[in-house]
């Protein structure tokens, strides 16, 4: 992600190692639970409505991603967070998709990516699926 973040930040948002590869990513900004700050990953992203879809998979590994509990911490707060896709910068509004809404946006994710499914057989644990849209 450290290479990610830099070939993004270079190109001012336009160009992610996950574009090249032909797949849509977005650079997350949320502030950091703990420390109060703005932390910035870059993610894979499905397009879905007017919004965007994003999962904490740490490619299946057992570990929830950190950027999952800043997330719901500004959930929780109705904060909103940072999106940047293709370059263009704007505020979203996050939800935790769950129940028969989450398994909906999980099969639109697994056509976009199928890997997805494969990370989800690695893990133990249910990935988190969250939906963002843009805020008013």
């Amino acid at each position: 992600t450290a290479l990610d973040k830099f070939l993004t930040r270079i190109t001012k948002g336009r160009w992610s190692f996950v574009r090249l590869a032909g797949l849509p990513s977005m650079m997350l900004t949320v502030v950091g639970r703990k420390s109060g700050e703005a932390r910035s990953t870059p993610v894979l992203c499905v397009p879905y409505g007017t919004g965007y879809l994003i999962a904490g998979s740490n490619f299946g590994g057992p570990k929830v991603p950190a950027w999952v509990f800043n997330l719901r911490a500004a959930i929780e707060a109705s904060q909103t967070v940072g999106v940047s896709f293709h370059g263009v910068d704007r505020d979203a509004v996050a939800r935790e998709c769950v129940g028969a809404e989450r398994e909906v946006v999980w099969a639109h994710m697994n056509k976009t990516w199928p890997n997805y499914a494969k990370y989800a057989e690695r893990s133990d644990r249910v990935i988190p699926v969250f939906l963002l849209e843009p805020a008013a």
